[in-house]
């Protein structure tokens, strides 16, 4: 039987791994970036540096890590620590880009420009999330056992709300997290924002 629990130390190259086989708007990204480690450098990695605490595992009958939710309380502090704290070490790795139209290129103007100015929705609901399940996984209420450890580290940290952006055409996840109860921000036609007080 599958189980949840806390993230913790040695579990990076798992986490790396279904993040990189999920990216794709749930489905595998292998291949889709010229460097496939960039995934994880920008949506779970960072995470469980800076708020191991608010990081937790679906590990799979096997002992494998097969899913995740990640999350930090403060969106602005996160923000401000990836820009000066964080992404600075992998500058010479990953240049900014300065015409490129690749997904990669696109995915680098977003980590360059993370910290640089105020965060949407930020202030009422000041957590935000990743979450990630490989397909064995799915469809079986892991996600929202995932969510609810999250939910309950939050609150328990006194944390008032929590907010998540989507992508449009992820029509899975948007209906996940409608089913959750999050409640639509608001979107445009690339993305969905929803949010949840806690």
């Amino acid at each position: 039987m599958p189980r949840i629990r806390p993230y913790r130390p040695g579990d990076e190259p798992e986490l790396a791994s279904v993040c990189l086989r999920t990216a794709a708007s749930g489905a595998d990204a292998t291949g889709m970036l010229d460097d496939d480690e960039l995934w994880a450098n920008l949506f779970v990695l960072p995470y469980v540096t800076h708020d191991p605490e608010l990081a937790f595992v679906a590990e799979a009958d096997d002992g494998r890590v097969a899913g995740y939710i990640v999350a930090t309380a403060d969106t602005g502090g996160f923000e401000e620590w990836f820009r000066s704290g964080w992404w600075p070490r992998f500058a010479g790795r990953w240049p900014e880009p300065v015409h490129g139209l690749s997904e990669q290129d696109r995915l680098l103007r977003y980590a360059y420009g993370r910290g640089s100015e105020s965060i949407p929705y930020a202030a009422e609901y000041p957590a935000h999330l990743h979450i990630d399940l490989l397909p064995e996984l799915q469809r079986q209420g892991w996600g929202r056992r995932l969510t609810a450890a999250l939910t309950e580290a939050l609150r328990e940290a006194g944390v008032p709300g929590l907010h998540l952006i989507a992508r449009a055409e992820n029509v899975g996840a948007v209906a996940f997290y409608e089913r959750l109860g999050f409640l639509e921000l608001g979107r445009d036609p690339s993305m969905v924002a929803f949010g949840m007080e806690l």
